[in-house]
This record gives C-alpha cells, sequence and structure tokens, in this order.
C-alpha cells in the first residue's frame, strides 16, 4: 500500500522541485520511503508503506530491465504469485510490483484482466514518451486527476495535486460537485469539489501523450449482467463460500502483522470468521466501543471473538475523544464529506495500526447482498399504487410525525430516473434535488448527474436491483471505500476487502433477488454462509450502523459548530446559501422538532467550512 504521484507536461509548468513536497504531502500512505523520477515532461512520486517483499530492492518507482520503463504503483495484486507462475515470469524481488511491471511491459493493458486486487498504476514510456494509468475494477483505490486540455497531472489525494504551484494557484469550485455533494454527501463518482480535477473512474485506464488524453473501460458492471439469474439457494451457496474462501486466503498475503475490523455484524463476522479458519495463530481483530451505549456494539464484536478465538483488542471512545476528530475530516478528505461514520473508523484505524500494518474489512456485503432499508424502499415504491399516488401519499404524510415527515421526502421523488439517488439521500437524511434548490443561492444551483450504467444490461432489472446497482457504482466507491482508504491511510494502515473481490461482485449481480432478501430476511445468502462458521443466535438482534451520535453532538458539543459556519454574516461573505433559508432549517433542528435536519445541517457545514478555509 502506497501513495502514488506525477505530472505530463510539454509546457513546462511543472517543476520537478516540486516532486518532494508532492510526496511529502501524502507520506501517511508510505512512511517508509520516498522515490522521484523526472525527465524533460515527465515527473513521478512514489511513497512506501511496505507490506509484501519488505527488502529496499522493492522500492519504486521500479523501472523495468531494459530502461523504457518506469512504474509507481498503489495497492496489490494479490494473484501476482499465479501471475508469475503461469507467464514464467523472472524476477529478482518477491514483490507484486515486478509482476506488474513486467506483464504490462509484455502484454500491455491487456494485462490487467489476469489482475485480482486493488491497485492504482501509473506506467511511463520513457521511448514514446507516453503515460497509462490504471485504476481497479471496483475503485478501491484511488486516483485523481488533473486535466485542462494541455496539462496532466495524478495522485493518490487531491492535496498532492495542490502542492503543485501550477494547479494550486489555477484551482476553483465546480458547483455541479457542490450540488451533488448536497444530495449524496459526497462530490460525484468522477467529478470533484475543483474543476479540472477528476477521478479516474473504476475499471478505466488513461493514456496521455503530447497527443493529448483519453481514457478507456476495460471492465464494467453491466458487462457482467446475464440474462438469467442463480436461483437454487443450495448451489448458490456453495459457490458463494468458495469464492469468499479464495478471497480471504488471497488477501492473507502478508509480510507484516495484519487483522480484522470486528465490528460484530454480518460482513465484518464473515470474513474474520473465514480468516481465522485460514490460519494456525490467533488473529488480531479490532473494534471500538463508545461509552455512550446506545452507540456500542462492541458487546457483539467481544462475542464473535470469543467465539473464534481471536487477540480481540477494543478501545472504548467518548464523545470528547471522538468529536475531536471532526476537525480534521476536511484535511483528511481535501475536500467535503459528509460521512460521519469516517470518525469511528479513523479511531479503529488508529487502534488496529497498534498491533499491525493490514487489515481485512467487511465492506461490501450491503451493496452486493442488500442488507439496506432502501432496498425495501426500492420495492415498495415499485408498485403501481405507489407509483401512480406517490404525491398525494407524500403530502399526507408531512402533517405527522417526525418519522413521518422522513417518509414523506421519500415518497416526493421527482421522476423515476433519478428514483435510486432520491431515496438514497433521504434514507441518508440529505437533501433532495427540490431542497438544493430552496437553500443555494441560484447563481450557484448547478445540473449534476447519477451513473445509471443498467440500462444497458442484459437482463431487465427490478427496482431493488437498480438500487443496489446504484450503491454499487456510487455510494460504495466513493463514499465507503473512499472513507476508508483515507482514515486508514492517515495512520499507515492497508485496508484490504475481500467481499469486493471481483469474481464474488460479478457472481451476486446474477444472484437472484430472492436469495438477498428471503420473507423479509436481507442478505439472506450471505447469511447462510456465515452460519456455516460462526452460530445464528450470535446475530439475532437489529442492524445498527457504525455510527456516532452526531445529531446529539450538533445539539451539544459541536453546536459552535453552527453558530460559527451558518451565521448570517459568513453566508453573505461566502454567498453559496440563501442565509433565510438555512437560519429557518436551523431554527428548527434547534427547536428539537425536526432532528432529522441534522447531516443537512452538518452538510452545510462542511460547505461553509471548505469554502472560508480551502478556497
Amino acid at each position: 500500500m502506497c501513495g502514488i504521484a506525477g505530472y505530463f507536461s510539454n509546457h513546462n509548468v511543472f517543476n520537478s522541485n516540486e516532486l518532494d513536497t508532492v510526496g511529502k504531502s501524502i507520506a501517511s500512505r508510505g512512511p517508509e520511503h520516498q522515490g522521484v523520477f523526472s525527465d524533460e515532461c515527465v515527473g513521478l512520486v512514489h511513497r512506501r508503506l511496505k507490506i509484501i517483499d519488505l527488502s529496499d530492492e522493492s522500492n519504486q518507482p521500479m523501472v523495468s530491465d531494459d530502461g523504457r520503463y518506469v512504474i509507481v504503483y498503489n495497492g496489490e495484486v494479490y494473484n501476482y504469485d499465479d501471475i508469475r507462475r503461469e507467464q514464467q515470469i523472472q524476477v529478482k524481488t518477491s514483490s507484486d510490483t515486478e509482476i506488474v511491471l513486467k506483464s504490462l511491459v509484455s502484454d500491455g493493458i491487456e494485462a490487467v484482466e489476469y489482475y485480482n486486487g486493488m491497485f492504482a498504476i501509473a506506467l511511463y514510456d520513457t521511448f514514446e514518451k507516453k503515460l497509462l494509468l490504471i485504476r481497479d475494477r471496483l475503485g478501491v483505490k484511488p486516483l485523481f486527476y488533473f486535466w485542462d486540455g494541455q496539462n496532466f497531472a495524478f495522485a493518490s489525494e487531491i492535496k498532492a495535486l495542490l502542492e503543485l504551484n501550477f494547479i494550486r494557484k489555477n484551482k476553483s469550485t465546480n458547483y455541479s460537485a457542490l450540488n451533488h455533494f448536497l444530495h449524496t454527501g459526497y462530490t460525484g463518482v468522477e467529478e470533484t469539489i475543483y474543476s479540472n480535477i477528476f477521478r479516474l473512474p473504476a475499471g478505466s485506464y488513461a493514456e496521455v501523450s503530447s497527443a493529448g488524453m483519453s481514457i478507456s473501460s476495460y471492465w464494467s458492471l453491466t458487462d457482467h449482467i446475464e440474462p438469467e439469474t442463480i436461483s437454487d439457494v443450495y448451489s448458490a451457496k456453495e459457490i458463494l463460500r468458495d469464492l469468499v474462501e479464495q478471497s480471504v486466503r488471497y488477501r492473507l498475503r502478508s509480510d507484516v502483522p495484519y487483522g480484522t475490523f470486528l465490528s460484530g455484524g454480518i460482513d465484518s463476522s464473515l470474513v474474520t470468521a473465514v480468516a481465522q479458519r485460514n490460519l494456525s495463530t490467533k488473529l488480531n481483530t479490532f473494534t471500538i466501543a463508545f461509552a455512550e451505549n446506545k452507540y456500542d456494539e462492541s458487546n457483539y464484536a467481544r462475542q464473535i471473538a470469543e467465539y473464534l478465538g481471536t487477540n480481540h483488542t477494543e478501545l472504548t471512545v467518548s464523545q470528547k475523544e471522538a468529536s475531536q476528530l471532526i476537525p480534521s475530516i476536511l484535511d483528511t478528505f481535501d475536500e467535503p464529506f459528509a460521512d460521519s461514520s469516517a470518525i469511528p473508523t479513523m479511531l479503529v484505524s488508529k487502534l488496529a495500526k497498534t498491533k499491525a500494518t493490514m487489515i481485512l474489512s467487511g465492506d461490501g456485503g450491503d451493496e452486493l447482498f442488500m442488507g439496506y432499508g432502501a432496498y425495501n424502499w426500492a420495492k415498495r415504491l415499485e408498485s403501481p399504487m405507489m407509483k401512480r399516488f406517490h404525491k398525494p401519499i407524500s403530502w399526507a404524510l408531512r402533517c405527522g410525525s417526525s418519522r413521518m415527515k422522513r417518509a414523506a421526502g421519500v415518497f416526493n421523488y421527482p421522476d423515476e430516473e433519478h428514483l435510486p439517488s432520491h431515496i438514497f439521500s433521504q434514507e441518508q437524511y440529505l437533501f433532495s434535488r427540490k431542497e438544493i434548490a430552496t437553500v443555494l443561492n441560484p447563481e450557484f444551483a448547478a445540473e449534476f448527474s447519477c451513473p445509471f450504467e443498467w440500462t444497458n444490461s442484459s437482463r431487465k432489472l427490478s427496482a431493488t436491483e437498480n438500487q443496489s446497482f446504484f450503491d454499487i457504482q456510487s455510494y460504495l466507491r466513493e463514499d465507503l471505500l473512499a472513507k476508508v482508504d483515507r482514515s486508514s491511510m492517515k495512520y499507515s494502515l492497508e485496508v484490504r476487502v475481500p467481499l469486493l473481490d471481483y469474481s464474488i461482485v460479478e457472481f451476486a449481480l446474477n444472484v437472484n433477488e430472492n436469495l438477498k432478501i428471503h420473507n423479509g430476511v436481507q442478505k439472506y445468502l450471505l447469511k447462510q454462509v456465515l452460519y456455516d462458521y460462526v452460530p445464528a443466535h450470535l446475530f439475532d438482534r437489529p442492524k445498527w450502523g457504525f455510527s456516532i451520535p452526531l445529531c446529539e453532538w450538533l445539539h451539544k458539543d459541536l453546536q459552535y459548530l453552527i453558530d460559527d459556519y451558518l451565521n448570517k454574516n459568513l453566508m453573505g461573505e461566502i454567498g453559496i446559501f440563501e442565509p433565510k433559508q438555512v437560519q429557518k432549517l436551523v431554527r428548527k433542528f434547534k427547536n428539537g422538532h425536526n432532528d432529522y435536519l441534522y447531516n443537512r445541517i452538518w452538510q452545510m457545514i462542511l460547505v461553509q467550512k471548505f469554502m472560508n478555509e480551502k478556497m
């Protein structure tokens, strides 16, 4: 696990002297070594966190045997040893970097077809003066780039790009991404809060030369949707169990101490159980306990750890300790990011780093096997009666309790095209598209879209499948995976996600939805696999997210953030929001009548704080 950055320009707008500062800005991603390469038009920098082959021979940038190609690479290709044997690659190190370099030199972009892993790769051809960048299929590893039509730069984090003077001097706000943030809590799938800074799409590669820049896809979710689904529970369970076993075994390859995040939920428990089964020693497991019992699931994690016999570490955190990380969110994510569960993720990452350098996480289970309430909403709203009367139902519910008001927001969707993102935003207590238009200064209102590749799939998807598709290619990638990546790398900790092995994803896309939600039981198939390892009675409890009491904090300890950033003077100075509308929402929230507004309040604080401090 590492951090990478670099540039390509024939116009001398970047300077090789800047590479040192660029690398240092992402030092936490790789505190053990920094390496640079530069020629007349290209600069590359690499920060290394040693996970596989701890020798200095595997430091990067790594150069091909003939001196023509130079690679900087972030991530892990887990099946590198299989590739070495199958391709009969002669190696000098035991690192996956050398395998990736030599396979790309030999086979070009086609080599990525047999990579199983998470990766962001930059390969430079010093003869033809061409730069190739590749991002893994699911977008587990981040890869940002700057492009103004002539000059190109890339990095694992936005902060590294902003260390380049040319980019920093010319930065501006992307208002389409700002609108997207208010609706979803993150700034988009390909855009960022900065104009001219983008995310390379998952499953894609970019080619950069003096002729320009182009992006192509090598893998997509849509291409792997089959005309028929798997509906036999016994065969589906057997296939899934084998896939999870193989995925976890791949991800246990490490030359440093490792463990798992164990929340006590379905996904982390399955990953932990399979990992422990494949080890002869006790697995390290880590969980965070909250002093406020309402938000404390540590007892469940402790029970699972005791049953599996892991070496369990638990840290109890107070509200005050957790809230102290709030001010660091913008510095960690480089742009507004509304998912407050980043705080416990940072805390558990810091805890895990005391005993491990690599961690397995259970991310992906909810999206692949339908574990959210949003899927019930999607099915409910698919009914012809609900489609016909959703607006009147919404009006009627507005007069009820706080919970009914929230339901009213879900029913008040603009159209079916935007329904998945609308359901998501309302489930997360975020702004609907209509609400955004009321709180934003009209000057900053902008169109934004959410990706829907499923329209071209070989099988007509149901409403719940559409919702799952949205979550996999949008929420999972740019919220959950971004949260885990940035929160863990803040403490130089690598996190691997076994349930997002592409073979599991391709399988899950074609499992009949009745095996995902069966007689009202969500994640049914995944649970059936889990119960082969851990007794079902240990999970006989309601689902509870990895969350913090943000609503209570904003009423008490963090109320100063509302006063500091949502006051009339600062709103007038920045000009993004309509002060009267914002103050109206703030009054409702402070009076305690509409606590479901807390995430909207939080979003506006983050926008104001970002514009005040970063732009």
